[in-house]
C-alpha cells in the first residue's frame, strides 16, 4: 500500500495533468468556435449572447408624486418619503 506521501504527490501530479489536459481542450474548442463563428458569419445576439452594457441597466423611474412645498419627487416604488406619510396621496399626484 502506499503512504500518504506517495499518494498526495500522486494527486498533485493528476492535478497539473488534468489542468493541462482542459487547457488544451479548451483552446481546441475556442478554435473550433472560432472558425464556426467566422464560417457562418455568426453574431453574438444570434448565439444568445447580450450586450455587457445592457446587462444589469435599470430605467430610470418616472415621478408620480410631488411635494409642492420643495419640488421633490416620488416615483411610488420603494418606501414613502417623510412628506407623503399619513398624508392623501392623491393630492400629491402629478397630472399628465
Amino acid at each position: 500500500m502506499a503512504s500518504y506521501k506517495q499518494l498526495t504527490a500522486q494527486l498533485e501530479k493528476l492535478h497539473k495533468e488534468v489542468a493541462a489536459a482542459r487547457e488544451k481542450e479548451i483552446a481546441q474548442a475556442i478554435a473550433e468556435i472560432k472558425q464556426k463563428v467566422a464560417e457562418y458569419d455568426l453574431t453574438a445576439e444570434e448565439l444568445g449572447f447580450t450586450s455587457k452594457r445592457a446587462v444589469g441597466r435599470k430605467t430610470a423611474s418616472v415621478a408620480k408624486y410631488r411635494n409642492p412645498k420643495t419640488g421633490e419627487t416620488w416615483s411610488g416604488r420603494g418606501r414613502s418619503p417623510a412628506w407623503l406619510a399619513g398624508k392623501n396621496r392623491e393630492r400629491f399626484l402629478i397630472e399628465v
